[in-house]
């Protein structure tokens, strides 16, 4: 697992965010609740494969992202509402086949307890159109020794002018 490459201070990563988001973006800067959407209506925006993740809670295969080997400088949004979730410099590489951040954006994720499998784990939705994303775990680098594991699928990547 590598440890992000980012030297800037956790709190500043988390509330500097915004000055990643190109001027013309289309992704959403606040958590505003969304228009109601029927399960046929998110099929239709969002594909077979993002259906599948964001509205049933699956997992897409590991290695299967092009998010995995994304360099450029931008902000992670969900693939269902537009939300920005993430950073460039929030993400790692750790080594597990799907897109990992050691933070998100605060406020733009819940957590809940997922009791899928034998063991418990914590998993995380986007606070606008509840759409599932991954599976928040204690095992990432410094500075926060989290590890969100998204799936590339639920996610959209914009990259910033500067990239």
């Amino acid at each position: 697992m590598k440890t992000p490459a980012s030297a800037r201070p956790l709190e500043q990563i988390r509330t500097d965010w915004k000055s990643l988001a190109p001027a013309n973006a289309s992704i959403v800067i606040t958590a505003t609740p969304p228009a109601k959407r029927t399960s046929a209506e998110w099929k239709k925006s969002l594909g077979r494969e993002a259906f599948h993740v964001l509205r049933d809670e699956g997992t897409e295969p590991p290695g299967s992202s092009p998010h995995n080997n994304e360099k450029r400088r931008g902000i992670y949004a969900c693939a269902g509402c537009g939300l920005a979730l993430f950073t460039s410099e929030m993400k790692f590489n750790s080594g597990t086949g799907w897109p990992s951040f050691f933070t998100s954006i605060p406020g733009h994720l819940a957590t809940k307890r997922d009791f899928k499998l034998i063991l418990p784990r914590t998993e995380y939705h986007c606070i606008r159109c509840e759409g599932h994303h991954g599976h928040l775990f204690n095992d990432g680098p410094k500075p926060t020794g989290e590890r969100w594991c998204n799936n590339g699928v639920a996610l959209r990547f914009v990259p910033s002018e500067a990239a």
